[in-house]
Formats: C-alpha cells, sequence, structure tokens
C-alpha cells in the first residue's frame, strides 16, 4: 500500500517517486546530517578561513566555499526529492508475489542464485543487489510468484530465471 509523504509536489511519474521506509529514513538521515553537522562545521573553517585575511589565495577558504554550495546543493535536491517520494509500505496481502520492495531470490540456468531488492530509483545499489523497479530484472520480476519463470534481456544476452523465494521485510 502506497502512502503519501507529503501533499507538496506533483507525484510525476508512477514509479520513479515510490520508495521503501528504510530509503526513506536514510534518505532523511543524510539530509539532517548535513544540515545539523556537516554545514555547520564547514560553515566555521570558511569563517576561520576568512579570518586569516587575503582570501584570493587561501585554498582553505575557497575549498570551504565550493564544500558549502555542494552541500547546499545536495540539502536543496534532497528536500524537493523528500517531498514528492510515496512511501510504500508492504503488506499481508502482498505475500507469494513480488512487488515494490520484495527481496526475491531467482535461479539462473546454471543453478546460480542471487536476492535482488526491487527499490525505486533513489534506493539503486547494485553492490547490494538492489535494483530499480525499472530495470529489466525489476520489470520482469513484479507480480511473480514463486516457481514462476521469467526472462530477462541483459547485455549478455537473454537470461530465464525461475521465482525460488519471495519476501518483505516486516510482514508476516
Amino acid at each position: 500500500m502506497a502512502e503519501r509523504k507529503s501533499s507538496k509536489g506533483a507525484h510525476t511519474g508512477a514509479k520513479s517517486d515510490y520508495i521503501t521506509p528504510a530509503g526513506y529514513r536514510k534518505l532523511a538521515r543524510e539530509m539532517d546530517y548535513l544540515w545539523r553537522d556537516e554545514r555547520p562545521r564547514v560553515t566555521q573553517q570558511v569563517s576561520d578561513a576568512a579570518a586569516l585575511g587575503d582570501r584570493s589565495e587561501n585554498a582553505d577558504y575557497i575549498y570551504g566555499k565550493k564544500r558549502l554550495r555542494e552541500i547546499d546543493r545536495r540539502l536543496g535536491f534532497l528536500g524537493k526529492r523528500l517531498d514528492v517520494l510515496t512511501v510504500v509500505q508492504a503488506t499481508a496481502e502482498q505475500l507469494g508475489r513480488a512487488f515494490f520492495g520484495a527481496h526475491v531470490t531467482v535461479e539462473d540456468e546454471e543453478g546460480q542464485r542471487a536476492t535482488y531488492q526491487i527499490v525505486g530509483p533513489d534506493e539503486v545499489e547494485p553492490a547490494e543487489r538492489r535494483i530499480s523497479i525499472n530495470s529489466p530484472m525489476g520489470r520482469a520480476l513484479l507480480g511473480k510468484g514463486e516457481g514462476d519463470e521469467v526472462r530477462v534481456r541483459r547485455p549478455k544476452g537473454e537470461g530465464v530465471f525461475e521465482v525460488v523465494a519471495i519476501r518483505y521485510e516486516g510482514v508476516r
């Protein structure tokens, strides 16, 4: 079930604005860290560097101002993004089928198993096997159940996978 986090901003794309509760918390923590810790620290460094005099050749001042711009740009992005994201909480009705947020274990033709979590674009992390709902594998898995076969077009050719297991965090 999707839960609107904020009424600000337009919902721009059916899939692109979805996020798991854990993903939303991670972005919110990053924003909080930048605002409460990182920005005040860098602001103080810039202030200290400016007090030393000539700013034109002061590397600490120049770097600090650049870092402040980066932080402010990221804070702006996060503020806008968090406003339009829709937190999707898995429900018991979804058990047995792969939907947004599911951890899906698949087995390929050689018997190799891999578990992927289907997430939104803000959470994609290939090294942790969090794949986009918009990726070929993510799209192929949507709505599938255990025992179903999926065909996925990939760079090294089409792959055939069997859905072995589906689970959701916090749902029993």
